[in-house]
């Protein structure tokens, strides 16, 4: 998987190393060039530049990007605005950290949901997290155990969860499935929610984009989010 990192500092250089580790390809972004000098030789890339400057920007892979990391821990002001440039840029994933209660309702607004506390959130746990290539939000119940979201198969779509094998074949437990729903307010404006349609029967029948909420061991959510081979391949070259 390919990371992009905005950031150096002790908890961006963290995580860059963690990520790199694990056989990610990282690249770390700074403005200052001794952050760039530690790290240069021990991740995949790393560039030397001010983040807050859209020019700047046409050296940065974005669109091949999987995920980007904002771990910018100085300055609220450039970590908003360089958040604000790659969602302007890109339709990439981001995870950004929040510096205060106000910097969280700010990435709130922005479409942020993913925000993270380094007070509270190491770089391994967050590793572990980006590793889930294909999970949507998870929650991690100790080192080995996590609470995921993740999208159905495609070869699930239209069977009943009696005719499906497969989740079992992954070692998972199928909590419940999330669907969007459209909803329209006061106005008549229409909005998509997502909601639980709780506790589902051997006669559910998978849809198209149901999101499946399942627990288990982090390397079982691995492999299903990734597929054997590519899992084997990666776990080969860590």
């Amino acid at each position: 998987m390919k990371v992009i990192v905005f950031g150096l500092g002790n908890f961006g250089m963290s995580l860059s190393l963690s990520l790199t580790e694990t056989g990610n390809e990282v690249i770390g972004i700074d403005k200052q060039m001794d952050k760039i000098n530690l790290v240069k030789d021990k991740i995949s890339h790393a560039i030397c530049m001010d983040s807050t400057n859209e020019l700047a920007y046409d050296a940065v892979p974005l669109k091949d990007a999987d995920k980007v990391v904002v771990a910018i821990g100085e300055n609220e002001g450039a970590a908003i605005i360089t958040t604000a440039i790659i969602k302007k840029l890109s339709d990439v994933k981001i995870i950004s950290r929040a510096l205060s209660p106000i910097h969280d309702t700010v990435l709130e607004a922005m479409g942020i949901h993913s925000i993270i506390h380094p007070e509270q959130d190491s770089a391994d746990r967050l590793t572990k997290q980006i590793n889930f290539k294909s999970t949507l939000e998870n929650y991690q119940l100790d080192n080995n155990y996590t609470i995921s979201e993740v999208k159905a198969k495609k070869e699930f779509f239209g069977k009943t969860l009696e005719e499906l094998d497969s989740i079992d074949k992954y070692s998972l437990t199928l909590i419940t499935i999330i669907r969007k729903k459209e909803k329209r307010n006061l106005i008549g404006k229409k909005t998509i929610i997502r909601e639980t349609i709780g506790r589902t029967t051997p006669e559910t029948i998978v849809q198209e984009d149901d999101i499946l909420v399942v627990y288990g061991n982090n390397k079982d959510i691995e492999m299903y989010c990734m597929g054997q081979e590519e899992y084997d391949l990666r776990n080969k070259n860590i």
